[in-house]
């Protein structure tokens, strides 16, 4: 009920609107891969997630607006200097939103531990009140439970939030226009219209998916 309540007074407080894009993720599978083994030999599961997450946190840097939030009166605008980047969990009791403190502080490792940690709280339903307060920006994984496109509600006070699709192999031109199999996800962004308009939101996803779509990319800002 809490929820319901809480997502209804999103929509009808929050100017919604959505940016969609699709991301080719072959370099993103093929550096998961090769770090793997690296980490499971410290005992973390490595999913896609930690690199959202981080990259999300890199993207922010160049543009703190995404990371901000009004107040009601729309009177204010408050920037934050962290990056608490919320994951949705279908936990036993509903959905929930945790986020990770400071990711632009953490390590990819770091992030994953913490992707790790909550997720497995939120499953067993023993998160507490810290791991769910103080989010600025939020991703919910559809694509685990297999919808490709959404228009995700933005968890207020927010300003902006992610939907990734299922990974889908998917016919694709290359430059020489020969049709190739590329591995394809689809991104579905909402944004408070109030203080982000669609080109800032356009650039914003842009920059996330270059890090993406080349992790080494990441390298000369990761920290």
């Amino acid at each position: 009920a809490a929820m319901a309540k809480h997502m209804t007074n999103a929509v009808f407080s929050i100017p919604h609107f959505t940016v969609s894009d699709e991301l080719n993720m072959d370099a993103l599978i093929a550096a998961r891969a090769e770090l793997k083994p690296q980490f499971e030999a410290l005992n973390v599961k490595l999913s896609f997630m930690p690199f959202f997450i981080k990259a999300l946190s890199m993207a922010l840097k160049a543009f703190p607006i995404i990371n901000s939030q009004v107040n009601e009166a729309c009177t204010e605008l408050t920037y934050f200097d962290d990056h608490n980047i919320g994951i949705a969990v279908d936990s036993p009791i509903g959905l929930v939103v945790p986020n990770i403190k400071q990711v632009q502080n953490l390590s990819l490792l770091e992030v994953a531990q913490e992707v790790n940690r909550l997720i497995e709280l939120a499953r067993s339903g023993k998160l507490s009140s810290v791991d769910l307060k103080g989010g600025t920006i939020s991703i919910s994984n559809v694509g685990v439970l297999g919808g490709t496109v959404a228009v995700p509600v933005i968890n207020k006070p927010e300003s902006a939030i992610v939907a990734l699709g299922k990974m889908q192999r998917l016919p694709r031109f290359d430059a020489q226009d020969n049709v190739i199999a590329v591995n394809i996800m689809q991104l579905s962004w909402s944004g408070d219209h109030r203080i982000i308009d669609g080109a800032t939101m356009v650039r914003f996803n842009n920059l996330w998916m270059s890090y993406l779509q080349n992790p080494l990319s990441m390298l000369t800002e990761l920290r």
